[in-house]
């Protein structure tokens, strides 16, 4: 059985309509318009509060606010009581006050800031959220100092975005100290409701350092793993990239790491004239992508493995890498080298030299 109409102003059905559809709107707010439409289209109360999720004495309050004063009574009301004498302004600036010396804390927690202002702890945290505010959680930044930032950037970045032709662009780091650590129980494997679970204590085995090149255009990797991080290791993937790459100009990405400017690495690369060095600036190792591909095999393969010897973690990173290979896409970078500075402008603060 189909009610009386409730009559709507004009002009508000296409308002209550957008309010339904609005994603940033209060939920109460797209609610009550919701029942204000179904009553304008005859719906039955008892049927509008079965459909919404109210109560029919809800459905006849919010009819009547708006038969009464049309959508602004669907607003909320200011409700009994002491009116809010904090100011959050005051709780933003006393967060953003370190805390007194004598307290002994570095940054405040919200019962400690609402001790020290008199007020509910739940109230600081709603300021908190309101403002953003999270004075438990620190970052970290670091602005490089070196003289040739600008010429570097361009550098690297112009082969990320611009390769030479006929040529292949290498990004190579090692990844060191990666320890072969076996749990002392069997780890217990993921259960519908329940994650993988392993011993915190463990046995360390002893530790390899890997040696790896991302070759820009396909994303394929070459890596070798060795005992130690030392310019004779550095020399022997240099010959092993050359033999991989027998006939290609090479430009080889790497950071300023002192193996990597070893007289002896620089007499082997001034034999091998194909092969061309381009460092990223001091600080800078985040320029290099084959950062990317570390964080990678650390996350997928190494962080949650059990390895009981130095052997058996080489296989698995060689194992790693090889299907890596097979089903491996190129990382595409996106910004520009004027980009990049723009948002790194400082001024230089050291004369180093590299």
């Amino acid at each position: 059985m189909r009610a009386q109409p409730l009559g709507l102003r004009p002009g508000d059905r296409e308002l209550l309509e957008s309010w339904t559809r609005s994603s940033s709107i209060r939920a109460g707010l797209a609610q009550r318009a919701r029942i204000v439409l179904l009553a304008a289209d005859g719906v039955s109360n008892t049927e509008i509060a079965d459909r919404v999720g109210v109560s029919r004495p809800t459905v006849i309050g919010w009819r009547d606010r708006y038969a009464g004063s049309g959508v602004k009574g669907l607003e909320d009301e200011r409700r009994s009581g002491r009116p809010r004498t904090l100011d959050r302004a005051n709780i933003l600036a006393a967060t953003l006050t370190p805390p007194p010396a004598g307290l002994g804390v570095t940054h405040w927690s919200s019962r400690l800031l609402a001790d020290h202002l008199g007020v509910d702890a739940s109230t600081v945290l709603r300021t908190w959220r309101h403002h953003r505010v999270q004075p438990w959680r620190v970052e970290t930044f670091k602005f490089s100092t070196d003289p040739e930032l600008v010429a570097k950037v361009t550098d690297v970045v112009g082969l990320y975005l611009n390769p030479p032709e006929n040529a292949i662009v290498l990004s190579i780091d090692e990844k060191s100290q990666i320890q072969a650590l076996n749990r002392t129980q069997k780890t217990l494997p993921m259960q519908p409701g329940q994650a993988e679970r392993r011993t915190h204590d463990y046995v360390r085995h002893g530790t390899t350092t890997l040696f790896a090149a991302l070759e820009i255009a396909t994303g394929q990797v070459t890596g070798v793993c060795k005992p130690r991080h030392r310019h004779q290791e550095f020399l022997i993937f240099l010959r092993h990239l050359a033999r991989a790459y027998p006939d290609q100009q090479l430009h080889l990405i790497m950071d300023n790491y002192s193996a990597h400017k070893h007289p002896k690495v620089k007499a082997w690369l001034a034999a091998n004239p194909r092969i061309h060095i381009h460092f990223t600036p001091t600080s800078g190792s985040w320029l290099n992508l084959v950062e990317v591909w570390f964080s990678i095999i650390e996350r997928q393969a190494i962080h949650r493995g059990a390895f009981p010897s130095v052997r058996d973690l080489m296989i698995k990173i060689r194992t790693f890498i090889n299907g890596w290979n097979d089903r491996c896409q190129p990382f595409v970078w996106t910004k520009t080298a004027d980009q990049i500075l723009t948002k790194a402008n400082r001024k230089t603060t050291s004369v180093a030299v590299h």
